[in-house]
């Protein structure tokens, strides 16, 4: 398991889609007095120059306001605008996006920001607005995977139909059918039973067909609105649907495999996704369940070479055994860096938010006196993807969205590792208490 160049491109475009999400959190729930918060977004095919001459024009207008506060604070946010765009000669290549204004923190006092982003894929939206909050439409719509495949399960009993993008699954449509078994009995009717089973089959396919154009085709651009299609059944009616002239040729084009399942409805869906593996190879949601597989097999067939758990992961890492991190993407543990005002010794815990509450984890358990001062705070997940480089391994994301994601998330407190050899390091904490022992001798 070495990790290749789209490996590392991967984990890199997780960790900035994961930043990007805690951007959009941070702006959404900022708030200023009046329309002092201004939301800037340059394309990349705009120039600088302009841009800056508009925020001019702007100030310009914002002198007029009537009220003295809301002025003051309107042409303090320009002027934040102008002196960070002046950092630039150029916009990035996949555009900028700028925040400046005057935020309310919790305590009701006024802070100026100043916040800069550089999406990690092109931006072509442009926008300029003065508001009492952040617009992040266009980040949020950054997020949004490239790659929607789409689902038709279809067996005697009904049709669903259903998404697949990036690790969000969804059931678009699904309706249920009574179709007529096959007549056994003989005599005159026996044609008539037999041509109209067939009547309601094609019915049903007609029907199925003409819903796929609805949900998979989008009216604006008539053209398919998913990059592929995986049709899935347990009986004929998925080659049936496929071969059918009633069946879109758009959406025929689209087909990227037929896929028999055991049942149909909800649990064909899910069985369909992991038939279609290795069609949907790079949509997240099957690497991650492919990832927490390979790592409760090393877990189920007992090798040694896993590691959870907070403190049996970092010692893991500082030992250069872990090959890949593994972190649940809504980690709620932080690091903190406290110092000891009595010895200046420097003490690094993590503690979840349950932790942070109780007052003895930042005490001194010998004196127990509140003697730990904090020196520096974070996320735990945040440093771990500032610093994951440093141990030599890759780090992944996962969500609690998937089976097995859940499992990892309330089994194994969301924090583990894939390792490159076996390691025990129980004996390491065995052998470390007999050291100690021997030098109080």
């Amino acid at each position: 398991m070495t990790m290749t160049l789209g490996d590392a491109e991967d984990t890199e475009k997780h960790v900035k889609i994961w930043k990007l999400k805690k951007w959009i959190e941070k702006l959404e729930v900022a708030r200023g007095n009046g329309t002092s918060m201004i939301s800037l977004i340059i394309p990349h095919r705009e120039q600088i120059c302009r841009v800056m001459k508009m925020l001019g024009d702007e100030a310009g207008t914002a002198s007029n306001i009537k009220s003295r506060v809301n002025r003051q604070s309107v042409l303090s946010a320009i002027t934040s605008a102008q002196q960070r765009l002046k950092l630039y000669t150029k916009v990035p290549p996949n555009g900028l996006i700028l925040y400046t204004g005057t935020v309310l923190t919790e305590d009701g006092k006024e802070r100026k920001v100043v916040y800069d982003i550089e999406p990690f894929k092109p931006i072509n939206a442009s926008l300029y607005l003065c508001d009492n909050k952040f617009h992040t439409e266009a980040l949020a719509e950054l997020l949004t995977s490239d790659d929607k495949f789409g689902f038709i399960v279809m067996d005697g009993n009904g049709t669903l139909f259903g998404t697949l993008s990036g690790n969000t699954r969804e059931v678009v449509h699904k309706f249920s059918v009574d179709l007529p078994k096959k007549h056994g009995r003989g005599g005159q009717s026996a044609l008539r039973f037999a041509r109209l089973r067939m009547e309601k089959r094609h019915n049903y396919v007609r029907k199925t067909a003409e819903l796929a154009i609805q949900l998979f085709i989008n009216p604006e651009t008539s053209q398919p609105n998913v990059s592929g299609l995986i049709l899935a059944g347990s009986a004929d009616f998925k080659t049936e649907l496929s071969q059918s002239e009633m069946f879109d040729p758009r959406l025929q084009a689209k087909i990227l495999k037929v896929v028999d399942v055991s049942y149909g409805g909800e649990s064909g869906f899910n069985q369909a996704i992991e038939l279609s593996a290795d069609i949907l190879a790079n949509v997240k949601f099957i690497q991650e369940k492919k990832l927490l597989g390979m790592y409760f097999e090393e877990i189920s067939k007992d090798t040694g070479k896993y590691v959870f758990g907070v403190d049996d992961t970092l010692k893991a890492l500082e030992m250069g055994a872990v090959e890949i991190l593994i972190v649940w993407e809504d980690l709620d543990i932080t690091r903190f860096e406290l110092k000891n005002c009595c010895t200046a010794e420097v003490v690094i815990k993590h503690l979840n938010k349950e932790q942070e509450a109780d007052q003895s984890n930042f005490q001194d358990s010998e004196n127990n006196v509140a003697v730990l001062e904090v020196q520096k705070q974070m996320p735990l997940l945040e440093w771990f993807i500032n610093e994951y480089r440093k141990f030599g391994c890759s780090l992944e994301l996962v969500t609690n969205k998937s089976q097995q994601g859940s499992q990892f998330c309330r089994g194994f407190g969301g924090i583990g590792g894939i390792l490159r050899y076996h390691l025990d390091l129980h004996s390491f904490d065995e052998y470390s208490d007999e050291e100690d022992g021997d030098f109080s001798e």
